[in-house]
């Protein structure tokens, strides 16, 4: 089935995004207004005419997560009113991810009420980057292209030329994550073993493999409140590590994560503009994954596979 025109709309969470998306595509942002009614409530309107045009909503539902959710699925739903050929929600960052099964009796699996949300609102399809879990996709009733920004955030690295370099997992659940980047780097892997005390602190009980005089690159999915890296960071340091740096998809940075970062023995923490930032310390690096969505957008509305960006990267 073919589709309209190609339009990129952009919800208010990451417009910094959704114009670098616009301008790699050489396209002109959809027009539409966002506003709120005096109670707060999200009031979205479409000023251009989108009938049977393939559509984009550029959206992550990062803080404040309630209110970026309730826009991207109040901006579908005008989409599709407005009778959008297709409607693909770009969620750069998928918000309540780790809410992805039931840890203990009595809690709720919030990413299935999310992806639930996004496809009753009146999504065709999902397009996200760098998911908590795999298991999420399954969780839409919809196509779901997942990209990977391990290509964007490798590259960076392999330009500093780091000499003795070995890649770290800071749990056991993200060694697939670290094992995929160390066979990229082709360098070795190393893993802490880490007991949570609470959803805020962790605690290092000992790391798995030789860092002794090694230069350190932490990987991880997303960096909260920093708290998991920096007791890491600590756990490296006590064993003989040289220079530590940490990279991840999403910087959350939520809380004082930004002060316990700088206070760290961490050198530099590199994630993307998933979410947008307004960075509040030297450490911190942000690369663009602009292009890369650009890229997946354009495939999907040009019917052809996103999966060979992985293949060519």
């Amino acid at each position: 089935m073919t589709y309209g025109k190609l339009r990129i709309f952009s919800g208010s969470a990451n417009r910094y995004l959704s114009k670098e998306v616009c301008n790699f595509l050489k396209v002109h942002m959809g027009a539409l207004e966002i506003g709120r009614f005096p109670d707060g409530e999200v009031n979205i309107k479409i000023t251009e005419n989108i009938r049977g045009c393939d559509t984009f909503v550029i959206q992550p539902t990062s803080s404040p997560a309630n209110e970026n959710l309730m826009e991207l699925l109040i901006i579908i739903d005008a989409l599709r009113r407005a009778s959008a050929g297709r409607i693909t929600a770009v969620v750069s960052y998928y918000g309540y991810s780790r809410q992805d099964r039931k840890a203990e009796p009595r809690v709720p699996i919030t990413a299935k009420l999310v992806a639930n949300l996004i496809t009753v609102a009146g999504a065709n399809r999902v397009l996200t980057l760098d998911l908590h879990a795999g298991q999420i996709q399954g969780f839409f009733d919809i196509p779901v292209d997942h990209l990977f920004v391990r290509p964007v955030l490798v590259d960076y690295f392999k330009k500093k030329k780091l000499p003795n370099v070995i890649v770290v997992s800071p749990d056991a659940g993200g060694v697939e994550r670290a094992r995929s980047f160390a066979k990229r780097m082709k360098v070795g892997l190393a893993i802490i073993d880490k007991r949570r005390i609470s959803p805020a602190e962790a605690a290092v009980m000992h790391i798995i493999g030789n860092v002794k005089n090694k230069n350190i690159i932490i990987v991880d999915d997303m960096i909260d409140t920093a708290g998991t890296l920096v007791t890491a960071a600590e756990a490296l340091k006590k064993s003989g590590a040289a220079d530590i740096y940490a990279t991840a998809a999403h910087g959350i940075f939520a809380g004082d994560a930004y002060e316990k970062i700088e206070k760290s023995f961490v050198k530099e923490v590199v994630v993307t503009n998933s979410i947008y930032n307004k960075s509040q310390s030297k450490k911190i690096k942000v690369l663009s994954v602009g292009k890369l969505l650009a890229d997946a957008i354009l495939r999907i509305h040009d019917e052809k596979s996103v999966s060979e960006l992985f293949e060519l990267s």
